[in-house]
């Protein structure tokens, strides 16, 4: 993933402490509410993983309870002494509660939920909720939180990036609808794969996006401080852009609907925007009956067999109009039945894909001096087969 510096200092300072920005989710939800206004509408809402004090996810869902038509919101933290980022100062919210204990505050989780209007104000908003301390940590695998997700409908939230994937397993394992943040690279895992070529699992609206989080530690990067002073935030206040975020999600929406306007090979062949589909077409591979298509806006509309398209092609993918059957490099791609390298190349070519040290049966090309060429991550596609 390019500029990925960000994400390496939280893996060197062992945290996964990123703050979603409130327009963000707003953003994404509403394109939920365009197209199904009830998508929310008396459900129980779970907000794991999340610090509700700080947490814009708790702050969106408690301020938009009425109109969304909730039924119930609950939002749990995790304790700080079992985080792996620990600098914490209770919140004006916390200490002047008289729930508030000094000790328990360290070790133990919190849970915030929001059914009613508390304070008699005739409406329900953040203002009402009610929060007390869990028996636990808080950690979304903990039993408690398990029973939480089992009386949940949906379950929204920014996980750990470096937990995604038994977060991913801990959603399904519920069989809960849900609405999450995660790494575009979640796409190759296979925890998660698998999910998505049955369309248990989709792309939300947002997809492959640089988001501008709120971090834990100090944003020191100064083409990342440019773009986020871009986005109206100040990185001195920790604010850092993270790109190839992505929402993943299995609530239906609009986009998920659109086909992809296409023109025809022989039109891309002539007319394409890019110019190595003009002068190179569409190669085929050297171990597996596809063409390789470099860009998505390029695919053609009247292609029949099987395609390799970039991974950006999900954020596009309408299940009406193409079928994804695999992926193109890594343990996947056994299943495809790809000639495995060693089997095509010998000589000079055959050191040169050992260098390029490969995934086993990874799809790739032969350049004009006999060489291979290994294309970057690729999703294997067709056209929808008419029943």
């Amino acid at each position: 993933m390019a500029n990925n510096s960000n994400l390496g200092a939280a893996k060197a300072a062992k945290n996964d402490e990123f703050y979603t920005q409130y327009a963000d989710i707003q953003k994404e939800v509403n394109a939920y509410l365009e197209y199904n206004p009830d998508t929310f509408r008396d459900k129980t809402v779970l907000l794991p993983c999340d610090d509700p004090e700080w947490s814009n996810f708790t702050r969106f869902f408690a301020q938009n309870f009425e109109r969304l038509g909730l039924k119930r919101l609950i939002s749990t933290s995790y304790a700080v002494e079992s985080k792996k980022y620990k600098d914490y100062e209770p919140t004006l919210f916390e200490t002047e509660s008289p729930l508030f204990d000094v000790d328990k505050t360290r070790i133990k989780g919190k849970i915030f939920e929001l059914t009613r209007d508390t304070n008699g104000n005739g409406r329900i908003d953040i203002d009402d909720l009610e929060w007390h301390y869990l028996e636990g940590d808080g950690d979304f695998r903990s039993p408690e939180v398990c029973e939480l997700r089992d009386e949940a409908d949906i379950i929204v939230t920014n996980p750990p990036f470096s937990l995604f994937r038994e977060f991913i397993a801990w959603i399904m394992d519920g069989k809960k609808q849900f609405l999450i943040l995660g790494n575009m690279n979640a796409i190759h895992y296979k925890e998660v794969f698998p999910l998505i070529q049955s369309n248990q699992i989709w792309s939300g609206i947002g997809f492959n996006l640089s988001m501008v989080y709120k971090a834990a530690y100090k944003n020191i990067l100064e083409a990342n401080q440019k773009f986020v002073r871009s986005k109206g935030y100040d990185p001195d206040d920790n604010y850092i852009k993270v790109p190839g975020v992505c929402w993943y999600t299995n609530l239906d929406h609009g986009r998920r609907h659109e086909p992809l306007k296409l023109m025809s090979m022989r039109d891309n062949l002539k007319y394409s925007k890019h110019k190595e589909i003009r002068e190179n077409g569409y190669p085929k591979y050297a171990n597996y009956d596809a063409i390789d298509v470099c860009y998505t806006d390029s695919i053609p509309d009247d292609y029949e067999g099987v395609m390799g398209v970039p991974d950006s092609f999900l954020g596009k993918y309408c299940p009406e109009q193409f079928e994804i059957i695999g992926m193109g490099s890594g343990e996947f791609c056994k299943g495809l039945g790809a000639i495995p390298y060693n089997m095509i190349l010998s000589g000079v070519a055959l050191q040169k894909m050992n260098d390029l040290r490969p995934n086993y049966g990874a799809v790739f090309l032969i350049d004009s001096n006999g060489m291979p060429k290994l294309p970057y991550s690729r999703l294997i596609i067709r056209k929808k087969q008419q029943q």
